[in-house]
């Protein structure tokens, strides 16, 4: 792909100082960069790195000027740096049709636009919406929807009746819907609870590799529009995310939680069950296991000044 300088700052919403006709053939970090390379820095450090190295163009904030780099300059560099990228390494395209080993019940409804990679397994009634994409392996069970334009890579289970939304992308080894951890003590054993509910998985989410979402007991796990989920995530059954949440890598949810919008879980956090946290609240890295004697309102953050062992309260606002 080849584009100018002009033509990429359009589509980035930014102006050209420089040569507008600059030709540019790729993208990449400054000290990788060649000529026709696009590159991009937010902080005057990296710009003298991007000055220095062989790319022939910088994005950059509106206060960078240079005398040997073509700069596009744009209100968010890391904003433009996440669009550029996407125009020069955009999405792989999927034919559309269904692999000779992947196994489609006869009740399924699936678009003629549906790629269906090798030894996928598609249950009774399963509807899966227009564009979406399933790659090798995969397993969708009997009443699941997926919706247009979703994506599950290599070995992805949906249980049965999991909905999956618009646009979502589920990464490699994902668990959505798997029961629930219930169980009662009864007569000297564990008696399992029956886990009859199941995900709903909102517009805009992705859920990375090996993250599990369990089904709830009774009702529905819900994961809020446009919430990301890391690698190593657990979320328990019947917990409900608002949208837009971001849950790192190894973050642990128990069930029946609620989460309010824009909450962040940074990595190895660990949530208590039948807890409400509030709006843009967010929780540090390995941060306390919140239990049932701890609150924590909006715009609050815990962080490891927590100590794991308290309980804390972290009050309403």
């Amino acid at each position: 792909m080849t584009l100018t300088t002009a033509e990429i700052a359009q589509q980035l919403g930014g102006k050209v100082l420089g040569d507008p006709n600059a030709r540019l053939t790729g993208f990449a970090s400054a000290d990788q960069a060649r000529p026709g390379d696009l590159t991009f820095a937010e902080t005057v450090e990296y710009f003298a790195a991007a000055e220095a190295s062989a790319a022939t163009a910088v994005i950059a904030g509106q206060e960078f000027t240079s005398a040997s780099k073509v700069v596009i300059r744009v209100a968010n560099p890391r904003v433009a740096f996440a669009k550029a990228v996407a125009i020069f390494f955009p999405e792989p395209e999927f034919t559309p049709g269904i692999h000779p080993t992947a196994v489609v019940a006869k009740s399924a409804q699936i678009d003629a636009s549906v790629h269906i990679g090798p030894h996928c397994t598609i249950g009774e009634r399963v509807t899966i919406g227009a564009q979406a994409v399933l790659l090798a392996g995969d397993h969708v069970g009997d009443d699941s929807v997926i919706g247009d334009d979703s994506r599950l890579f290599p070995n992805v289970t949906l249980y049965p009746r999991t909905q999956i939304g618009k646009r979502v992308r589920i990464h490699s080894g994902a668990v959505i819907g798997a029961d629930g951890f219930g169980y009662v003590f009864d007569s000297g054993f564990h008696r399992k609870v029956p886990q009859i509910g199941h995900v709903v998985i909102g517009d805009d989410v992705e859920i990375g590799a090996n993250s599990c979402v369990d089904r709830g007991a009774l009702g529905a796990t819900v994961i809020g529009r446009g919430t990301k989920i890391d690698n190593l995530v657990q979320v328990a059954h019947n917990v409900q995310t608002g949208e837009h949440c971001l849950l790192i890598a190894q973050v642990g949810i128990s069930g029946s939680t609620k989460l309010g919008n824009y909450v962040v879980l940074a990595g190895q956090a660990g949530i208590g069950g039948h807890l409400k946290i509030g709006n843009q609240a967010t929780v540090g890295a390995t941060g306390p296991m919140m239990t049932s004697q701890t609150a924590f309102g909006p715009f609050s953050t815990a962080s490891k000044s927590c100590a794991i062992r308290r309980r804390i309260f972290c009050a309403f606002r």
